[in-house]
């Protein structure tokens, strides 16, 4: 399993939200360019960057930060937020981006994302798919900053995205990002349990080095990581090192 560091940049800062609340804002001081060496220099080869500026203001977004960071960063990055077009693709593509993760688009207008998928080859477009799970324990993907139901329960939506080609998928459990309340394992477990063959990358709620052993047990891919990392919970190589245990 990946350990892939999240790096969330608002207007040129590096930042973490609470629930995806753009009013619930945590600044910090280290320069984005910098943190992504420091992640590098301890081990990290992939980078999740999010685009937050993008997500909040749409076309009239300055992406000058995230191309800044694309092209100082010697990892693999897959960078999201706000990817509303095939333009906003083959822009973050064209600046160095391994992978380009879209959110609402992949839910709302499934048939257009694979066709994305199709052009571009399934290892370049990651669907991310943010959910609220009820008290059934049924996951709801929600769309728009976490604002909009999505119309479909999440089996439903893999259903139609894996039958058309997708191999990667980014799944958060709203309820858990930003929060440090520990993942949704029985989540992912159920996810993998239904398609085996998804490079599934977990996200959210990771607080200590024991989740992630919880969530290599499941089976995932990749493990996205924010907050822990920002706060001094446990750095990078901790993490890798507990990994290997």
């Amino acid at each position: 399993m990946k350990l892939i560091p999240a790096i969330d940049l608002l207007d040129g800062r590096c930042v973490r939200l609470v629930h995806g609340d753009f009013n619930e804002v945590t600044y910090y001081d280290t320069e984005p360019e910098v943190l992504a060496r420091r992640y590098r220099d301890e081990g990290a080869w992939w980078l999740h960057v999010v685009d937050l500026a993008a997500s909040r203001d749409g076309e009239a977004a300055d992406t000058a930060a995230l191309f800044r960071l694309l092209a100082a960063a010697d990892q693999s990055v897959q960078t999201g937020g706000g990817v509303r077009s095939g333009g906003d693709i083959r822009a973050r593509l064209e600046q160095g981006a391994e992978r380009v993760v879209v959110g609402s688009l992949c839910a709302q207008e499934p048939e257009r994302f694979l066709r994305w998928v199709s052009e571009h080859g399934p290892d370049r477009i990651v669907a991310a798919l943010d959910v609220n799970v009820d008290a059934t324990g049924t996951p709801w993907p929600r769309t728009h900053g976490w604002t909009r139901d999505a119309g479909t329960d999440l089996w439903s939506l893999l259903d139609t995205l894996v039958a058309g080609g997708l191999k990667h998928a980014l799944v958060t459990d709203i309820g858990r990002d930003g929060a440090l309340h520990g993942p949704n394992v029985d989540l992912y477990r159920e996810v993998l349990e239904r398609y085996p063959d998804l490079r599934l990358q977990a996200s959210g709620g990771v607080s200590r080095l024991e989740d992630l052993q919880d969530l290599r047990d499941t089976g995932v891919a990749a493990t996205i990581v924010g907050k822990a990392l920002l706060e001094g919970i446990f750095t990078v190589g901790e993490g890798l090192e507990a990994l290997c245990e």
